[in-house]
C-alpha cells in the first residue's frame, strides 16, 4: 500500500493511498480521514460510497465532513467508484463503465474480470483498513450519495450486524425499475431480473431485509428524481416496519452544495449509533 498524499486537518489527518486490488485486478485508490485520537485508541469507522461519475476525490475534496469527523472522533473512508486503467473495459456513456461500477460483482464479460466492486468494498478495502489504521471494525456504519447511496443501502441490508448505521443521500433505491439501473445490473449481471434483487434496496426488503432505521436526505429539486424514486423506499419500509427518516429538502439539488449541507446531520446520526 502506497501513500500518494497526507494533510493536516483540524487536528487529524486526511490521506490518499493506493494498493494493487485482487478483487478488481488494477490499481485502486482511496481517502482516509482519521481524526486526533490518544496512542492506543480504536476509532468507529464510516464508510462513504460516492455516485455516478465520481471517484475517492469528490466527497474528499468536497464534502465538508472533517470537522464533524474531528469533533465526533469517527475515521471516514472514501473508496472509488470502479476500476479504472487502459485494459479495464469501458463505455463511452457517463453512467456505465469505469466510475460507474454499481457496487456490484459482475458476471457478465468484458466486465466479470475486474468490475467486483461488492466484495472490494465489503471484504478487501475493510481488511486493508483493519491493518493500517487505527480502526475498530465492530463499529462500522456505511452512507453514500446517489449509486453510493444505492450501495450503501444494500450492503447495510445485506450485513445488518456490520453496519450499525446506514444513511444516504438522494439514493438510487430501486435500481431494477429506472433505467440507471436497468442499464447497469443488466449489463453487469445479465438479463435475469432474479439476480438482480440483492442489488436493489426496495427488493431486498420485500424479500425480507430488514434494518434497525434509516437516514435518507434528498432534494426537492434534484433532477434526478426520476431515476431516485425515495417513495418507492418509503413504501417499502412502512411495509416492512423499518423506521425510515426520510428528508425532502426543499430548493436542494444533486451536487454537493446539498450533500455539503448536510453531512454533519448524517455522522451526528452515525455517531449516536457507534457509540
Amino acid at each position: 500500500m502506497e501513500q500518494v498524499s497526507g494533510n493536516r486537518a483540524f487536528g487529524g489527518t486526511q490521506g490518499v493511498w493506493k494498493h494493487a486490488s485482487t478483487a478488481t485486478g488494477t490499481d485502486m485508490t482511496f481517502s482516509v480521514y482519521v481524526p486526533p485520537h490518544e496512542d492506543g485508541a480504536r476509532l468507529p469507522v464510516v464508510w462513504y460510497l460516492s455516485g455516478l461519475t465520481c471517484t475517492h476525490a469528490n466527497v474528499t475534496e468536497k464534502g465538508d465532513y472533517r470537522r464533524a469527523c474531528a469533533e465526533l472522533g469517527l475515521i471516514l473512508v472514501a473508496p472509488d467508484t470502479s476500476p479504472r486503467g487502459q485494459d479495464v473495459p469501458d463505455d463511452e456513456a457517463w453512467d456505465f463503465g469505469q466510475g460507474a461500477g454499481f457496487y456490484v460483482d459482475a458476471t457478465q464479460a468484458p466486465y466479470a474480470a475486474n468490475y467486483r466492486m461488492w466484495t472490494y468494498v465489503a471484504e478487501e478495502l475493510p481488511a486493508l483498513i483493519a491493518a493500517h489504521f487505527p480502526a475498530d471494525m465492530d463499529r462500522q456504519s456505511i452512507m453514500g450519495h446517489s449509486m453510493g447511496g444505492h450501495g450503501a443501502l444494500t450492503l447495510g441490508l445485506t450485513f445488518p450486524d456490520r453496519y450499525r448505521a446506514v444513511s444516504a443521500f438522494a439514493p438510487i433505491v430501486a435500481p431494477g425499475q429506472v433505467p440507471w439501473g436497468e442499464k447497469a445490473l443488466g449489463r453487469y449481471l445479465g438479463p435475469d431480473r432474479g439476480d438482480w434483487r440483492r442489488h436493489d434496496a426496495v427488493a431486498l426488503i420485500e424479500d425480507g431485509a430488514r434494518l434497525a432505521g434509516l437516514m435518507v436526505d434528498q432534494g426537492a429539486a434534484d433532477p434526478f428524481l426520476d431515476q431516485l424514486q425515495p417513495d418507492l423506499l418509503r413504501v417499502a419500509c412502512e411495509a416492512a416496519g423499518i423506521p425510515l427518516t426520510l428528508r425532502m429538502q426543499p430548493g436542494y439539488d444533486h451536487s454537493y452544495y446539498f450533500i455539503s449541507t448536510f453531512m454533519a446531520d448524517h455522522l451526528a446520526w452515525h455517531a449516536a449509533r457507534l457509540g
